[in-house]
């Protein structure tokens, strides 16, 4: 097993645009009736800070932070390949989003996962993560749950 390296890079990044790829079919098989109102809002040309996972030369993973407003980052498009899940990709990914976050002088980040999404839900809560009333387009959403965290407490 090699080692996890983690890289900064842009949305341009091809080994990003494929795991984006095996993440919107997984979500599509997951969100089901709800993925067109959800995929609406993934567009990739809005993020510019893009951090991959690496096994060796393979991608395994990614996530993104994306400008909400002056204060806050949206944690965006955070996805793990199946066969390198539960050995904290996803953490790892996370804290350098935040630590990301922070030397942007950011102050919180923010995010929208799907309740039925419960890999997720327990990640988010475990990296400190409180639950949130839904914000922007996911108000009234049942499906979504939503997330907050002030860069303070990492």
């Amino acid at each position: 097993m090699s080692i996890l390296k983690l890289i900064r890079t842009g949305n341009e990044n091809q080994d990003f645009r494929q795991l984006v790829e095996m993440l919107n079919a997984e979500l599509a098989i997951i969100d089901g009736d709800d993925h067109a109102f959800y995929n609406q809002y993934n567009g990739l040309q809005d993020i510019k800070h893009v951090v991959m996972a690496y096994q060796g030369d393979t991608p395994v993973g990614c996530g993104t932070i994306k400008h909400y407003d002056t204060a806050k980052v949206e944690i965006k498009r955070m996805y793990t390949i199946k066969t390198q899940r539960a050995q904290g990709i996803a953490s790892r990914l996370i804290v350098e989003l935040e630590n990301w976050a922070e030397e942007l002088g950011y102050q919180s980040l923010i995010l929208e996962t799907g309740k039925r999404q419960e890999d997720a839900v327990a990640l988010y809560t475990k990296a400190g993560y409180k639950k949130i009333d839904n914000y922007g387009p996911y108000i009234g959403v049942d499906n979504s749950v939503c997330f907050y965290k002030p860069i303070h407490d990492h």
